[in-house]
């Protein structure tokens, strides 16, 4: 068997070089049969790895290649080699492959070549059939499916050696590879659609074996099959791609469809509108018409015209509603004037008034004014309103603003695009107009009607005229206070809200706009809020009163409510005053330094009856307003006194400061107003048992005397705050000043920003047109058990004036305080007591005469008392209007439980200022 490997190799190797060898001879070379001498040069398939018997003998003997031949990838000409023989096939019918090796390269084939072996025999066996036989050599040792097709066998015609050049030469023949069959069969190619030629591959002979590696058969076959693949699916997609061009084509038609429709419905709307100003154009002229007239003749024909044209504009905009395509709806109120004789009939009208038709029935009506920056288009007839035109200064000023800025015209006014305030200040606006900082352009000066003016005009502020109204010394005005609708259900309290004010009257100091006061008039300003909640926001609930002008706004003054987990209601007031100009205004704040306080589960407002008050004091009563802050205390401590620093003062002759800044002094005597707040945060069980107290101060002659004293219910580790305020007379060199008192072991940090939580505000007004009361609740019949709407009894502290005193004798004595003039009063209760209701609710009662009823004006809540606390207390402020011969009572009433004990001494007081409204009268 290894004898047998053996020799086949050797004639494999020989083999391979010897067609190597002739490829590089050329045409010229000869290769010697010496080279291949064994095994034969035919053999059968059966007998293919079996020795031949015979030997192959001549002059040329061609080997075959059993080695795979390698080709470069380069390799352009085809190699061409020549064969002497002594047979030689002049002509072949058919070509005869070469059967390329594993690797599926291409072998040399020769054309039929006939050469002697010795003994006769030819070197190929025929088969019986007659045909040449199925494979030779090398081909049989490929599988079935890559073999060349058997073909018909040729005779072949001999050639002697002898002959020399007339023997055909014969020639080297390109056969196909198997992939050149795939590509012929498969794609049905011929030899004329290929050129003429069959397909063929180049043949080189490798120098170096191992290199120049080229892919076998199977993956040249894949390779095609794949390239064939990709041309369907390119052909694929273009047919997808002229879809698509066609679908698009019939989007754009359809696009420019609906943009025709469109254009169709805006036609018919114009038309339609054409029509509706046309008949609003009528019937303006047919009214005026009709007032010129008489109305008896005309009045059949006019309600005839009136119904003919509303029923005809009717089956319009129906006709025009019940077409296919969608158009604004227009709604036509119709209303058909009942033209009557007593409905046309005004009467006689003032001079200055004229007769509005339009109303039902018929009145009489003040002529409008052209306000600034308008001029009069047509009189005030008996029968017609005055008309104004807005003044266009772009018009009539081209260069007003300047050659290069463009001027805009507005309602009353112009403005410079592009104008900074600065520049406006300077008088840019020009004579009879100023720059509105909250508009940002120029405005016409205001014409006072009466030609009495308060502070004319400047370049930045408006004119500001006399009123009938200012002839008051002071008036009082009243509102109710809602918390506004959550927009959604988890509305955040942590950025602050404002509180939405109700307008209760209307008054010529105050307006309401967007949940705001706007101020009309310059003057000073005292204004007091009643607040009970019930939250469960963890830290605390900061209230405040924030003043805000064109520029900027700010807090007068500002309390906190500790968190009482939600158990019980908590009433705080939280009053200031301030120094107040037209256009500012004052609103209500309430926020959270929790972003988890929600507003509508967190919170449960008490709505109490008209919470918010304030009096204004014009600047001809002499009347000072001062602000102050409190620094923050930087060590925790017990007892306290502030340290005061100004913010504000209207006049800082008649107000200062001590020298150490503790107390506030006055250079004259006169009636005071504070409000004393101060934020605190205590350590400590004792200071719930005990709370605090806030002690006021009134030194005289370098005496201190208490004014009165304001307990708090205490609380450990909270944030709350305690406020305390008053009227008292003062002389010429007196202080006031302040104390905080905290039970012992009890640790409080007192804090002070310019956020208003600690500050001190107060009016000082002179003695001529003002007065001061302060009364305790009366040690006789107190009030104890359970309470219903008890009538408090008061002692006097302070003795009776002559514009308000307590009432001594008859069924309302000690009850009652009676006011003998005119003018606004404003009052501060507060009461300490024990007690176990659920709720105790403080009432300020009205009494206009002996025999009516009280009316409750003012009320303040308090709810159970803290637990662990031995006391608690409820504050009152309220301001409002009183004439001669009103009476005011202070009640009491528990809800649910009883009253057990009520401090009569210190923690309880009653405070009432009275202020003139009229100048003369005292």
């Amino acid at each position: 068997m290894l004898e047998m490997l053996a020799r086949q190799l050797h004639w494999t190797l020989c083999c391979w070089l010897g067609v190597c060898l002739w490829l590089l001879a050329g045409e010229t070379g000869c290769i010697s049969t010496e080279l291949c001498r064994s095994p034969p040069c035919g053999r059968s398939s059966d007998s293919e790895h079996q020795p031949s018997r015979e030997q192959c003998h001549g002059s040329r003997c061609s080997g075959r290649a059993s080695h795979p031949t390698r080709a470069f990838a380069h390799t352009t000409t085809p190699v061409r080699g020549q064969l002497h023989s002594k047979h030689l096939v002049p002509a072949l019918q058919q070509q005869q492959p070469l059967v390329a090796s594993s690797l599926g390269h291409t072998a040399l084939a020769m054309r039929g070549t006939e050469e002697s072996c010795p003994g006769g025999g030819d070197c190929t066996s025929g088969a019986p059939n007659g045909t040449i036989q199925d494979c030779k050599g090398i081909e049989c040792r490929l599988p079935l499916r890559i073999r060349q097709r058997s073909r018909p066998a040729t005779q072949a015609i001999p050639c002697s050696p002898n002959q020399g050049e007339g023997c055909p030469e014969p020639t080297l023949v390109r056969v196909s590879e198997r992939a050149a069959q795939f590509i012929g069969e498969d794609l049905a190619y011929t030899a004329s659609e290929l050129g003429g030629a069959a397909l063929g591959v180049q043949l080189t002979c490798d120098v170096k074996p191992g290199e120049n590696e080229v892919p076998s058969e199977d993956a040249l076959v894949l390779q095609l099959q794949l390239t064939k693949g990709q041309e369907k699916f390119v052909e694929m997609l273009k047919n997808q791609q002229v879809v698509i061009v066609d679908l698009q084509q019939k989007l754009s038609e359809q696009q420019s469809t609906l943009v025709t429709q469109q254009r169709e419905i805006i036609e018919q709307q114009r038309k339609m509108y054409e029509q509706m100003d046309l008949i609003k154009v009528q019937y303006g002229m047919l009214f005026d018409t009709v007032k010129q007239t008489s109305f008896k003749s005309l009045q059949e024909d006019i309600q005839h015209y009136f119904e003919s044209n509303l029923h005809g504009l009717q089956n319009q905009v129906r006709n025009h509603l019940q077409k296919s395509y969608s158009v604004h709806k227009v709604k036509v109120e119709a209303k058909v004037i009942d033209v009557g004789e007593p409905l046309m009939d005004c009467g006689l009208c003032e001079s200055d008034e004229f007769c509005n038709f339009q109303k039902t029935p018929s009145q009489c009506e003040k002529c409008t004014l052209c306000p600034a920056g308008f001029f009069q288009l047509s009189e005030c007839s008996a029968n017609a309103d005055r008309i104004c035109q807005d003044r266009d200064e772009c018009i009539e000023s081209p260069n007003i603003c300047g050659e290069r800025i463009k001027c805009l015209n507005t309602p009353g006014g112009f403005r410079c695009l592009g104008i900074a305030e600065k520049e406006a200040a300077l008088g840019l606006c020009g004579e009879e107009y100023f720059f509105n900082k909250e508009l940002q352009e120029c405005q016409a000066c205001l014409m006072c009607e009466d030609g009495v003016v308060v502070f004319p005009c400047s370049t930045v502020s408006d004119t500001v005229c006399s009123t009938a109204s200012e002839n008051k010394l002071s008036q009082s005005w009243t509102a109710s206070i809602v918390l506004p609708l959550a927009k959604s259900g988890t509305s955040e309290v942590y950025p602050g809200l404002t509180l939405k004010i109700k307008e209760k009257q209307e008054g010529d100091i105050v307006t309401v706009d967007e949940n705001s006061l706007v101020f009309k008039q310059h003057g000073l300003m005292w204004a007091d809020f009643n607040f009970a909640v019930k939250h469960n926001c963890r830290n605390f609930l900061q209230l405040s009163l924030k003043l805000s002008n064109r520029e900027e706004g700010y807090e007068l003054s500002a309390v906190r409510i500790e968190q009482p987990e939600g158990k019980i209601f908590q009433s705080t007031s939280v009053s200031s005053a301030a120094e107040v100009e037209p256009s500012q205004t004052l609103s209500v704040f309430l926020k959270s330094p929790n972003q988890f306080c929600n507003q509508s589960k967190d919170f449960n407002i008490y709505h109490l009856n008209a919470p918010l008050s304030l009096f204004w004091l014009s600047h001809d009563t002499g009347a000072v307003a001062m602000t102050a802050q409190m620094s923050t205390s930087m060590h925790y401590q017990t007892n306290y006194r502030p340290t005061f620093k100004l913010v504000s003062l209207s006049d800082p002759y008649m107000l200062t400061l001590s020298h150490d800044g503790r107390a506030i002094k006055f250079t004259e005597m006169g009636v005071v107003k504070f409000v004393f707040h101060q934020a605190l945060y205590s350590m400590g069980h004792t200071c719930i048992r005990e709370g605090f107290s806030l002690v006021s101060y009134l030194n005289r002659n370098g005496t201190n005397a208490e004014l009165m004293t304001v307990h708090k219910s205490g609380v450990n580790y909270r944030d709350t705050s305690i406020s305390a305020s008053g009227a008292t007379k003062v002389g010429a060199g007196d202080l006031i000043s302040f104390e905080i008192l905290s039970p012992a072991q009890c640790n409080v940090r007192y804090f002070g920003d310019s956020s208003g939580i600690s500050m001190l505000s107060l009016i000082w007004i002179p003695s001529a047109v003002s007065t001061a009361l302060s009364a305790s609740v009366s040690v006789m019949g107190l009030p104890t058990g359970a309470v219903r709407n008890k009538l408090l009894d008061f002692t006097l502290v302070s003795s009776n004036e002559k514009q308000i005193h307590l009432v001594s004798t008859g069924q309302l004595a000690q009850k009652y305080f009676l006011f003998t003039e005119r003018g606004v009063a404003s009052v501060v209760f507060t009461i300490k007591l024990i007690h176990s209701c659920n709720m105790l609710r403080v009432t300020l009662n009205q009494l206009l005469s002996n025999h009516a009823q009280p009316n409750a004006v003012a009320q303040q809540v308090g709810g159970q008392m803290p637990e662990g606390s031995i006391w608690t207390s409820v504050t009152l402020r309220y301001s409002f209007e009183v004439c001669n011969g009103t009476m005011i009572s202070i009640s009491l009433d528990c809800v649910r439980g009883r009253v057990n004990h009520i401090a009569h001494e210190h923690g309880t007081s009653l405070s009432i200022l009275w202020i003139s409204s009229v100048p003369g009268e005292n």
